[in-house]
């Protein structure tokens, strides 16, 4: 009973440790997209693309000059990832996939195509010394794309990070490789090409950390020991009444046969095994481990953060699930769990119906409305509140003078700041 007591405060402050983690990772890679992405927009999404070969090469070139131009620009502290020593393997890679043998001649409706798909890569390094500008480094303008066949363009590199923040936790701070790997999508060959930005972490020790007045850490440490201990005394306590439980319902099934010679069901021998304990020994079990893990990755010998995420919010969710049973020591209480227990069967059945009437709706509506989800969203050049504010930000006067004028230069419909033709009072309405 006293579990959740330790757990929670345990679960509090490593999920603030999670979350700066998650936050720092999801900040960089907002930051990659508007670095290394040509006139990126947050929420752009899906309708991030570009339809001329002019765009295409400017947004490849572009991400390349903000590569080299890393120490230069950016407000965060990064560093390049060199190339492995003795391989071959350059520090940004550029490259294109696309068919061996590809024509396409729509004039007569005819093409040619070998499926087989080849790589072409070319590498660029940043220099160590006195780099080049990148107006004057034009070893990587020479890269030709093969638009007739071509797949995909690929822009792959690693950049260092160190994440500094968790110092506010009296924790080490973490060191970070992210893999970026920026995508030109063409395998539609409808003209548009897709552009997306992924970004993968790795999360390992820093080589000699240093921290001036760190503060000691060895409260919560044992803090973390406390809960292991009492974790393991209610795994042994739990783990002797299954046991006993377990040896009372071996005795019982041999008097049973021996005096009545009739052998004793599943559901009675079952009354012997108390479920709630079951519960308890599962969640101690993986208490004992996201601790164990949580006091690695508090140690820096290792950063799996998921994972310990995983095993001490079960466990927690278990424990609380286990407080139930100390509410069937009231008489009100106990009515309701008893029912609750009784009905479960037949609301698990109900739950498997509607599941199959569910996944039923889901195929359907995948099949018939799917394909046309996206030419839905893209039909409108810009959603409605973004026309709404433009059309509001194209007004100079103030809405309670009576005026609505617009600048000389702008750029305004008639629909806009300006007085409206009589064939046009029911175009739009504003309230």
């Amino acid at each position: 009973g006293l579990i959740p007591v330790p757990c929670v405060p345990q679960l509090i402050l490593f999920g603030l440790s999670n979350q700066m983690v998650v936050t720092f990772k999801e900040e960089n890679t907002v930051t990659f997209k508007h670095l290394f992405l040509k006139d990126y927009v947050d929420g752009a999404g899906d309708s991030y693309a570009v339809y001329t070969q002019r765009d295409l090469y400017d947004h490849v070139f572009y991400t390349v000059e903000k590569y080299l131009a890393i120490p230069n620009e950016t407000i965060g502290r990064y560093a390049y990832v060199r190339g492995e020593s003795g391989g071959n393997q350059s520090a940004l890679m550029l490259c294109q996939q696309y068919y061996r043998k590809g024509r396409i001649d729509p004039a007569n409706d005819t093409f040619n195509i070998d499926p087989k798909i080849v790589t072409d890569c070319l590498g660029v390094d940043p220099e160590d010394t006195h780099p080049l500008p990148p107006e004057l480094d034009r070893s990587y303008k020479n890269f030709t794309l093969k638009f007739h066949k071509l797949i995909n363009v690929t822009i792959q590199f690693k950049l260092k990070a160190i994440n500094i923040q968790t110092i506010i936790n009296n924790e080490i701070p973490d060191c970070y490789t992210f893999t970026i790997t920026i995508t030109f999508d063409n395998k539609a060959h409808s003209g548009r090409v897709k552009i997306r930005l992924d970004n993968r972490a790795d999360i390992k020790e820093c080589k000699d950390p240093s921290i001036f007045g760190r503060g000691d850490n060895s409260f919560r440490l044992f803090f973390d020991v406390v809960v292991i201990l009492v974790c393991s005394l209610s795994f042994i306590l739990c783990a002797r009444s299954i046991i006993r439980g377990l040896l009372l319902q071996h005795e019982f099934s041999r008097f049973f046969r021996r005096r009545y010679g009739q052998s004793v069901c599943l559901s009675d021998r079952m009354e012997f095994l108390n479920g709630w304990y079951i519960l308890l020994v599962i969640s101690d079990v993986l208490t004992v481990l996201g601790t164990i893990m949580k006091i690695g990755i508090e140690s820096k010998n290792f950063a799996g953060y998921d994972v310990c995420s995983i095993l001490l919010g079960t466990s927690t969710l278990l424990v609380w699930v286990g407080v139930i049973r100390y509410l069937t020591f009231f008489q009100k209480y106990n009515i309701l769990i008893v029912t609750l227990r009784v009905a479960l069967p037949n609301v698990i059945r109900f739950c498997c119906c509607v599941a199959v009437i569910y996944l039923g709706y889901c195929f359907c509506g995948w099949i018939v409305l799917g394909p046309y989800h996206v030419k839905v969203l893209l039909q409108a050049g810009e959603p409605p509140v973004s026309q709404l504010h433009a059309y509001i930000a194209e007004c100079k006067d103030s809405p309670k003078s009576g005026k609505y004028r617009r600048g000389s230069a702008s750029s305004c419909s008639v629909f806009c700041c300006c007085e409206r033709a009589p064939l046009q009072d029911n175009a739009m309405l504003v309230n």
